[in-house]
């Protein structure tokens, strides 16, 4: 390598370490930002999401036990209402790409053999029917 190529290689060098300088944070302001997104995360509740096949049901006495209007939390089915047996009684979800930003609320059991189903209750057999199912939905479980 001659000397005109190993100056300008140092140039180079030089160069390219004065911007890294110029640009990078200083350790101060490494620790403010750290600090900031220390803050913010216990601002932002954690997203959680999970994947569930979607079905439905209705107080119809055959798709039911001996209480058809009641829900395992013994509270009146309505709208918003779902089943499943892998979130705890009390949890919100929303299904982004079937009902937007609705919220449900788990209040009710499905057969303890059904694993991996939400199972939202419609007030008619005909609506539940209509509604068919699902396969593999994104769910948010918001608390």
């Amino acid at each position: 390598m001659s000397t005109s190529s190993i100056g300008k290689f140092l140039l180079i060098i030089i160069i390219f370490s004065a911007f890294n300088l110029v640009f990078s944070p200083s350790e101060a302001e490494k620790n403010i930002i750290s600090e900031e997104k220390s803050f913010l995360k216990g601002l932002e509740p954690e997203r959680k999401f999970s994947y569930f096949n979607i079905t439905a049901y209705s107080s119809s006495p055959d798709e039911t036990d001996d209480t058809p209007w009641l829900t395992a939390m013994n509270t009146i089915v309505r709208d918003g209402i779902v089943a499943s047996n892998d979130l705890p009684l009390g949890t919100k979800i929303k299904i982004p790409s079937l009902f937007g930003d609705k919220i449900f609320v788990v209040e009710d059991r499905l057969n303890s053999r059904i694993k991996g189903v939400i199972d939202i209750w419609f007030p008619d057999k005909d609506s539940a029917l209509n509604f068919g199912i699902y396969k593999d939905v994104l769910v948010e479980i918001l608390e």
